[in-house]
């Protein structure tokens, strides 16, 4: 009974060093880097959803989709700039809503193709925007 109280406060500990982790990293990062960070964070819940669906486990799955979508609409497209971005940031929120309505088919009809393509342009959008950091920084 010891050893699983230990081992729940390490695990306590573990993720509690990990958001403070997380958090050092978002008030340190430039705007460029907190859209990578989003980046990293869906295409993370989307792996866990794949997980969890490969497992049957319908709740957690539910849980990661919800938390890549939240991601996608409340971050990465509330983060479009409309009026300097023009048809690009047009055409990437067209581009995050396809994304989001694929998650919810996923998630709907325990569909792994639309979580793989989801997950595939997801990265493919995610490399450019990462390019473009390396380029800005050089």
């Amino acid at each position: 009974m010891t050893y699983s109280r230990g081992a729940n406060a390490y695990g306590r500990g573990a993720n509690a060093y990990a958001r403070v982790g997380v958090e050092s990293g978002v008030m340190s990062a430039n705007p460029h880097q907190l859209i990578v960070m989003l980046f990293d964070g869906a295409q993370a819940a989307i792996r866990a959803a794949r997980i969890h669906m490969q497992a049957g486990n319908a709740g957690e799955k539910g849980k990661s989709i919800s938390k890549a979508l939240d991601i996608i609409n409340n971050g990465l497209a509330a983060a479009l700039d409309q009026e300097k971005g023009g048809e690009i940031a047009e055409r990437l929120g067209s581009l995050y809503e396809y994304i989001a309505r694929l998650l919810l088919a996923a998630n709907l009809r325990n569909d792994e193709e639309s979580l793989n393509q989801a997950e595939q342009l997801l990265e493919d959008i995610a490399s450019a925007w990462r390019e473009i950091g390396q380029q800005q920084s050089a």
